[in-house]
């Protein structure tokens, strides 16, 4: 197996360490448009490999796609990272040329790949990818509604006081601050409704956590953060690598599931071996389904900026 990580920033630097000790693939390719950087973390992770026992062969390439040929798996990060006080949305001009051209590359050299988009807006991204390409839509998987469920567990599990490996609950709608919905009727501690356990107010408050998240970490950081995403990236790329069947929210191509069409958000999908296999259908009650269509509303008016 082999998978390639486009962009060696922090999130993708992070995201490559992770597949490789999870040894996911034999071959792991990292490119980047900066001199030295990719060859320098490549051989840094694989001097850290000495003592983690992982065996995955790592190479690092400035900007040769041809390095990349016969992926399986690639994952895309380019473009600009948030600074704080700006929203995903505001980074559609630069990110779109920069996603459009990168994947467009790719394909040449690997034209079975299955996508992991992370580069944001990712719901307009992971759309982008997949209209400007041709891909089949079972090929595109955005990264956000896996990391924005984990921020959503990590918030519960603090107001509960428990621990967030006991927790089942997930995020929906678009990687946004205003675009996501924390699914907290549905979320269980477990097989707990934590709606039995905190009152709405704490709820309430876990939710609103979870929406700015992200904005949150990028205030404290000065820029987006890294080890989450990463981490939500490996997890993506082993169910799919290893073929695992695991459900896990993520952004694809909707064709009439949650009443909508033509837009990549975030659903429930089963990840495996072909990439995002099925859609799973949750019985959503009418605030949900509401606050699933203005999502998907608001994630239309940044995907209309497009150019394919």
């Amino acid at each position: 197996m082999k998978v390639t990580v486009v962009g060696a920033g922090a999130v993708g630097a992070t995201c490559a360490d992770n597949i490789a000790r999870k040894e996911l693939c034999d071959e792991l390719v990292m490119l980047d448009i900066k001199e030295g950087v990719t060859e320098g973390k490549a051989i840094d992770m694989m001097q850290s490999s000495v003592w983690l026992g992982s065996d995955t062969r790592i190479t690092g390439s400035t900007n040769d796609y041809t390095k990349t040929a016969g992926s399986d798996l690639v994952v895309v990060t380019s473009g600009i990272p948030r600074k704080p006080g700006m929203s995903r949305e505001e980074l559609v001009g630069i990110n779109s040329n920069i996603v459009k051209d990168v994947t467009k590359k790719i394909l040449e050299q690997s034209p079975d790949a299955i996508f992991i988009i992370i580069s944001n807006p990712m719901d307009s991204m992971a759309y982008l990818t997949l209209k400007a390409n041709g891909l089949p839509k079972h090929r595109v998987i955005g990264m956000g509604g896996a990391l924005d469920s984990s921020r959503f567990r990590y918030y519960l599990s603090q107001a509960l006081h428990c621990s967030s490996h006991d927790l089942n609950a997930d995020v929906i709608g678009g990687h946004g601050d205003t675009t996501m919905i924390p699914l907290t009727r549905l979320a269980t501690y477990n097989s707990i409704p934590v709606s039995e356990i905190l009152e709405p107010a704490a709820l309430d408050k876990v939710a609103a956590d979870t929406r700015v998240g992200g904005a949150t970490l990028t205030k404290l950081i000065g820029t987006s953060a890294w080890y989450a995403p990463g981490a939500a990236c490996a997890m993506i790329a082993e169910s799919v690598l290893r073929d695992e069947k695991k459900m896990i929210p993520c952004s694809v191509y909707l064709e009439g599931e949650y009443g909508q069409k033509d837009i990549c958000l975030g659903v429930p999908v089963v990840l495996g071996r072909k990439g995002w296999e099925s859609i799973y259908q949750l019985k959503l009650d009418d605030a949900e389904k509401d606050a699933f269509a203005k999502s998907a509303e608001k994630v239309r008016s940044v995907n209309a900026s497009l150019k394919f």
